[in-house]
């Protein structure tokens, strides 16, 4: 049996009941056959797999909590502190009633590999809990990140662990967190990224990771002499990612035509109104049932549907596995171009493959989000100069970042005689630079 092979039953023996976290793992290790076979002895003895697959830290923790009515509540917390080869773990706090310990730890390996793309100096982490934010008042949303932050709070810090928003944790979530760290510590410090402007937040970090994802499908549109004005989007989702994915492709001169929610979805044939989205979601907090209203054209449909439009360009970003193989085989067949996912791990392998087999341009979401957390980074080092960039300076930055980031993946995938295939040019990419910090810092 193969190494990869060897580890790959290992983590599904080892982590029972965590599919989320055996499809992550299966997938990038993989897509590394080539470069691990070529180098299967020296990384067999040094293990250097099964220090990749298993977190250096896992932290498991309740949060108890009183609601409006007096009620008490617990919730469970986690951080799972991945790997520090590169830098201080970096990834968001995910608040959502799905959460558990193997999503978590799929996303943590995931930030592995997305920070190091990056080229900043950030390692990998995730984090979050099963409490869900929607419908609660903001004095119970303050009792739960209070509660959760005086646990996390002893394992985190600028040059330790630096988490970020994530599902359900935004603005007002990390300021209650900010607050708290800051009290029980008594330090003002870089911490938490996606902070508010007034407390040492990054101007552009709302916008990074939809921003990011367009420049890079731009970037890689560019290097085959196709160009993105003109072209028709569609796009999954209504939160941060999707409102500024579904900005900065219009700005660039494409056609976004659907959005989405976890009840339904919206396709305007006229393009989406960004103002309306925005003040549905980010100032009313409601449902997209409500885009009739400032759009009586458009098309409101329960349920799921958004693969079935006509597209170019397809934008997964609302969660993970929303885009399954039956979804894959409607886009070819609807003459999909390219496929970049904005969420973290939103296409199943089973339509990855598919769409790869159908000559898709496919970008995975370790590359093609990862401006989020290369604008958190990029907050951290404002924090350690103690200054602050204009919007431009950190649009130009963040642009500079996916630009290289889509030549890094593009040339690691040639490099190994898989060209175009850009999941394997990122997982390659990423793992190399990872694994020379592992190896030069011994067996630790």
């Amino acid at each position: 049996m193969s190494y990869v092979d060897e580890v790959i039953e290992r983590v599904v023996k080892e982590n029972p009941s965590e599919p989320e976290f055996h499809q992550a793992v299966k997938e990038v290790l993989n897509s590394l056959r080539v470069v691990v076979d070529a180098n299967e002895e020296k990384f067999r003895r040094d293990a250097v797999l099964e220090r990749l697959v298993n977190p250096e830290r896992q932290i498991k923790f309740r949060v108890p909590w009183i609601d409006d009515q007096g009620q008490v509540h617990v919730n469970t917390g986690y951080r799972v502190q991945f790997n520090s080869a590169i830098g201080p773990y970096k990834g968001g706090l995910r608040l959502h009633p799905s959460v558990n310990l193997g999503i978590i730890k799929f996303l943590g390996f995931e930030q592995i590999f997305k920070n190091s793309l990056t080229g900043l100096p950030i390692g990998g982490g995730k984090g979050g809990s099963d409490f869900d934010p929607k419908g609660k008042s903001d004095r119970e949303v303050m009792a739960f990140c209070q509660s959760f932050m005086s646990e996390l709070c002893k394992y985190i810090g600028a040059d330790t662990d630096v988490p970020a928003g994530d599902i359900g944790t935004g603005a007002r979530e990390i300021g209650y967190m900010f607050g708290q760290y800051k009290k029980l510590r008594g330090v003002f410090e870089g911490v938490l990224t996606g902070k508010g402007l007034s407390y040492g937040g990054s101007l552009a970090r709302t916008q990074a990771t939809g921003y990011g994802l367009l420049y890079i499908v731009e970037e890689m549109l560019k290097s085959k002499g196709k160009s993105i004005e003109g072209k028709t989007v569609t796009v999954s989702g209504a939160g941060n990612v999707a409102i500024y994915a579904v900005e900065k492709a219009q700005q660039l001169g494409a056609k976004v035509v659907t959005v989405s929610d976890s009840n339904g979805w919206v396709y305007d044939p006229d393009g989406i109104d960004v103002a309306a989205l925005k003040e549905i979601k980010e100032v009313k907090r409601q449902r997209l049932t409500e885009y009739k209203n400032y759009r009586p054209h458009s098309e409101y449909h329960e349920g799921k549907g958004v693969w079935s439009i006509k597209a170019d360009i397809a934008l997964p970003c609302a969660t993970q596995n929303e885009l399954d193989i039956e979804d894959a085989k409607a886009l070819v067949a609807n003459g999909v171009m390219v496929v970049a996912e904005g969420a973290n791990m939103p296409t199943t392998q089973e339509a990855t493959d598919y769409l790869q087999a159908n000559n898709v341009y496919f970008i995975p979401g370790k590359a093609a989000n990862a401006g989020g957390v290369a604008t958190s980074a990029l907050e951290m080092s404002q924090n350690s100069e103690r200054m602050s960039w204009s919007f431009e300076e950190v649009d130009a930055k963040l642009k500079n970042v996916m630009i290289g980031l889509f030549h890094n993946i593009d040339a690691a995938a040639k490099k190994y005689g898989f060209d175009d295939n850009y999941v394997v040019g990122a997982n390659i990419a990423g793992f190399e630079k990872v694994v020379d910090a592992m190896n030069a810092q011994g067996i630790v």
